[in-house]
């Protein structure tokens, strides 16, 4: 067997073995490398796979929604702007007005009284606290009107109440009671400006 000479080689192994084995480490390298690469494109794979299913899933579930609101008329910002929860409801207080202590004589001061509670209301409902006012019909135990406000707390029903001049001089008093009703009450005031024609 002849060897090619592989003597400025540092191991002085001969030429012939010297490649062999690099060829077999070569192979081998390549082996291990197309391996990592199989392995490497599979994980991507499925990674993207993974990824795909969950885009999917929340198209899915989007779409879903946006057909539901479609189907039923839910209307998600309107529920917001009007403090809806989760049955289109919302908490206020009614206030009703009955007749007080104190009738305030026909005149000048109870032109101005009156001027001040029409004022008072415009304000409230100009702020989103007042959702709905109005007089009852002439009425034997005194009452004289009501209030529905929104919002959930009596104290500030009262403190909202006691500062219209009819609560102020005593022509009217005021009841406060808890009021669970529909979120849509809230529109009332939006509404009512429509239907309003403007004035001469």
């Amino acid at each position: 067997m002849k060897f090619k000479d592989c003597s400025n080689h540092p191991t002085h192994v001969s030429c012939d073995v010297q490649q062999a084995f690099s060829g077999r480490d070569n192979q081998h390298h390549r082996v291990t490398h197309s391996g990592e690469g199989r392995r490497k494109a599979r994980i991507g794979a499925s990674l993207f796979g993974v990824l795909a299913l969950f885009l999917a899933s929340l198209g899915s579930q989007s779409l879903r929604a946006e057909q539901v609101s479609q189907a039923t008329g839910f209307d998600r910002a309107l529920a917001e702007r009007l403090g809806a929860d989760e049955r289109g409801m919302r908490s206020f207080v009614l206030v009703i007005l009955k007749s007080g202590p104190t009738r305030v004589p026909d005149g000048e001061q109870r032109k101005a009284m009156f001027a001040g509670h029409f004022a008072n209301m415009e304000r409230l409902s100009g702020e989103g606290k007042l959702a709905l006012a109005g007089p009852f019909a002439a009425d034997p135990d005194g009452w004289r009107g009501l209030f529905v406000l929104a919002v959930d707390d009596l104290d500030e029903a009262r403190r909202l109440t006691e500062t219209d001049p009819v609560i102020v001089n005593g022509e009217m008093v005021a009841e406060y009671h808890r009021w669970y009703g529909s979120a849509a009450t809230m529109m009332i005031p939006e509404i009512h400006a429509k239907l309003t024609p403007p004035q001469p």
